[in-house]
């Protein structure tokens, strides 16, 4: 079968691999129908986060379950799914409390010798646990919306849960990739009144307004500090959400927050200079957040894409063959798209 490998820096391929087998009696061997590229895949691609050697990359996908170990009971071959971007065993004491992202038995896709999810089959550890159906009357124009629950949309919404949003917040989005487009839409949905968006990018601000944003900030830097403050007369925002990553987006979402906010971060750390939390403790300003335990909220945001109230796959802006990843990964890093689905 074939596989997207990253080979060195810029050097992305798909490449003939081995196919997938039943390793454990709790495996499960999925072909894959739907997958697409993150922003955290370009770290990599970019050389900024280091790999060592040739290894498959990817880690969010949709497919349909080929074959399963003796000791999985809750799917069967035909059975659609979608799973998480990091999985868990579903016993240990992390899982039982919803941290799937910290399972002791658990890790990522396409790292430390598994699978990664672009690529045409894909053997999936702790089906059971992991793998959630995708039920019987979505049709082929939500799949879309269903992948994005295996990442961006269950990211931005932990965004959202661990900054505190609430009916009638004004809140702050920093950064206009897919996660942070989904926190505007994860923002909306938990019931915030005024959201700002920052990004420079009319595409980008077009599917924010979509999402729900009220306002949109260009500006970088203290110019943003003072749009939203002028924004805000001077209230500033209830909660912010930081999806990008960096230490210039961080010192923005501290300088946005309100005294006694609430600043949730997912964005992946890069360049991140370490933070002086002397103005923090002053202004009673919280920092909450880390890698989003998706698992756990898929069944309520799948049930929300099944009822119509949400729909996240407008971050998906361009749409190529699987044969054709190494072009998506340079959409994305020229910022020609926001977020690129492969087909296999």
């Amino acid at each position: 079968m074939k596989a997207t490998q990253l080979h060195a820096p810029g050097d992305i391929r798909l490449d003939e691999v081995p196919d997938p087998a039943i390793k454990e009696a709790t495996d499960a061997v999925v072909r894959v129908t739907h997958t697409c590229i993150c922003g955290s895949d370009l770290w990599p691609y970019r050389g900024i986060a280091p790999r060592e050697g040739v290894g498959r990359i990817g880690h969010e996908y949709v497919g349909v379950v080929e074959e399963v170990g003796s000791a999985v009971t809750t799917l069967k071959p035909g059975d659609r799914v979608v799973a998480p971007f990091a999985f868990g065993d579903g016993t240990c004491d992390y899982c039982a409390q919803g941290l799937w992202t910290s399972c002791r038995n658990g890790g990522y896709w396409g790292s430390d010798g598994v699978d990664g999810g672009q690529g045409e089959r894909i053997r999936s550890p702790f089906a059971d646990a992991n793998l959630v159906r995708i039920p019987d009357e979505v049709g082929e124009d939500k799949m879309a919306a269903v992948l994005a629950l295996s990442d961006v949309m269950g990211t931005g919404h932990h965004a959202a849960l661990a900054a505190g949003v609430k009916p009638g917040d004004t809140v702050v989005v920093v950064g206009d990739g897919a996660v942070g487009l989904c926190g505007v839409l994860a923002a909306h949905r938990l019931g915030a009144e005024r959201i700002i968006a920052m990004s420079r990018h009319a595409s980008r601000q077009a599917v924010a307004t979509k999402f729900g944003a009220t306002d949109i900030v260009a500006e970088r830097g203290k110019e943003a500090t003072a749009r939203v403050r002028e924004l805000t007369s001077d209230h500033m925002a209830d909660a912010v959400l930081e999806c990008v990553g960096t230490a210039e987006a961080m010192t923005t979402a501290f300088k946005v927050a309100r005294d006694g906010a609430t600043v949730g971060y997912v964005g992946v750390p890069a360049q991140v200079e370490p933070i002086d939390i002397r103005p923090l403790f002053g202004r009673n300003v919280g920092l909450r957040g880390g890698v989003a335990p998706v698992r756990s909220y898929i069944p309520e945001l799948m049930a929300d894409v099944v009822s119509g109230r949400i729909d996240p796959s407008p971050v998906f802006d361009l749409e190529l063959p699987l044969a054709e990843v190494a072009e998506g990964y340079r959409a994305m890093d020229e910022r020609r798209a926001i977020k690129v689905l492969l087909r296999p």
